[in-house]
This record gives structure tokens, C-alpha cells and sequence, in this order.
């Protein structure tokens, strides 16, 4: 079977996408900012995973890194996206710097991983690009998240656009609430979404679907 790729791995979502996946037969291969993060993810996949890391904000360091996951793994027939900076701000106290460097995480790195994977994908037997989106409303407290997810769910559309006729589907999962193990938010529950999205056959494909109830957001 082809490899998936996780993006901005992490304890929680990137976790479960990656079991969920592995236990589907998948080589998958994981990327987050330290080494530490990966050995983690690691030790809880199957011997093949590989693991690579970068600051998806760097681009050189992240398509060089995404490169090295290719030459490990072949080119990915699943990829998710799943790095993300929340911090509470809003409009009249968030400084330009700062939108930007958060911008540069939410939808800069899924860019960069799009335009260097993508292509490649299409070229090949197709596949998905999923990611992780949230802020189902903006909220005034949570300004640069709410801006960040509203710009990852207008990526997703543009790739599908772009590349859909070409056998790649992108799209969000849109998680309506904060990420714990064992409640309405599980990572667990949240990793099908991946898993079914990726099975929808292309006249049903949405490109977005969301988990919970939006008001949960605030949470």
C-alpha cells in the first residue's frame, strides 16, 4: 500500500491519523518540529514508519524534509496537514508580525506541502490531501486561529479545483471543540473522518466535513 504523510504531528490528532492509518496497512511517515515529537509518534507505529523533522513555517526545511520522506517512502497517496498555532488575540492587540508568523503555520506550511507533494500525487495514482481545520465561526477572542482555519478551508477548494481532475481530492476536517481523549473531541473519533474521506469515491467528496457542534469552539 501506498505511504501516508502527517504533517505537524502531534500527540493528539497527528497520533491517532497515523494509527489509524498504519493499522490500515499504510507505511506512514511522520513530520513535526522536534526530534523528540517524532521518536514518540515512532515508537507507537509499525517497523517502516519514517519520521522527519522541520518547522513547517521554514519552507526550504520543509519541502527538504518532505523530499527525504518521498525517497523513504515513495510518493504518498494520503496526506494530512495537521499543524497549527492557537494563542488567544484579537483584532486590536494582534500586531502584523505576529498574524504573520502565525499564518505561516496555519496555511503557509499546508502551501508549501501541497505545492510539494501534490504534483507529484497527480502525476501518479492520485490520492488526498486533508487538513486539519477548526473555527467552524470566527471568534474575536481567537482572531489569528479563526483567520488561519477560514484560510486552510479556501486552500482546500482551491487544490480540489486545481488538482481534483487529476485524481488528488483535498479538503478540512473542521473540529468544532478542544482535542481530549475520551470525550466528544477523542483523537481517536476524530481519525475516521481521515480514514472515511479518504474511501469516498469522488462524486460524494466534500470538501469539508466537520466534527461536534460549532458552539463547542469557544471551548
Amino acid at each position: 500500500m501506498a505511504a501516508v504523510f502527517v504533517v505537524g504531528a502531534g500527540p493528539g490528532i497527528g497520533r491517532s491519523v497515523a494509527r489509524r492509518f498504519a493499522g490500515s496497512g499504510h507505511p506512514v511517515g511522520v513530520l513535526a518540529r522536534s526530534s523528540s515529537t517524532v521518536d514518540g509518534l515512532l515508537a507507537d507505529l509499525p517497523d517502516g514508519a519514517a519520521g522527519a523533522t522541520a518547522d513547517v513555517a521554514d519552507e526550504v526545511a520543509l519541502r527538504a524534509a518532505l523530499g527525504g520522506l518521498v525517497e523513504r517512502l515513495g510518493v504518498p497517496e494520503v496526506v494530512v496537514y495537521n499543524a497549527g498555532v492557537i494563542r488567544t488575540d484579537t483584532v486590536t492587540g494582534l500586531d502584523a508580525a505576529t498574524l504573520l508568523d502565525t499564518w505561516a503555520v496555519n496555511v503557509g506550511g499546508a502551501v508549501t506541502t501541497a505545492a510539494a507533494l501534490l504534483p507529484a500525487m497527480a502525476d501518479g495514482d492520485g490520492g488526498s490531501y486533508l487538513m486539519t481545520a477548526g473555527m467552524p465561526h470566527p471568534l474575536p477572542q481567537l482572531t489569528s486561529l479563526s483567520l488561519g482555519k477560514a484560510g486552510l478551508r479556501a486552500l482546500a477548494e482551491l487544490l480540489d479545483a486545481e488538482f481534483g481532475p487529476r485524481g488528488v481530492r483535498s479538503a478540512t476536517v473542521t473540529v468544532c471543540g478542544p482535542v481530549a481523549p475520551g470525550t466528544a473531541y477523542d483523537p481517536d473519533d476524530i481519525a475516521e473522518h481521515y480514514a472515511r474521506l479518504h474511501r469516498l469515491p469522488a462524486g460524494a467528496w466534500p470538501v469539508d466535513v466537520r466534527h461536534g457542534d460549532p458552539a463547542d469552539a469557544a471551548g
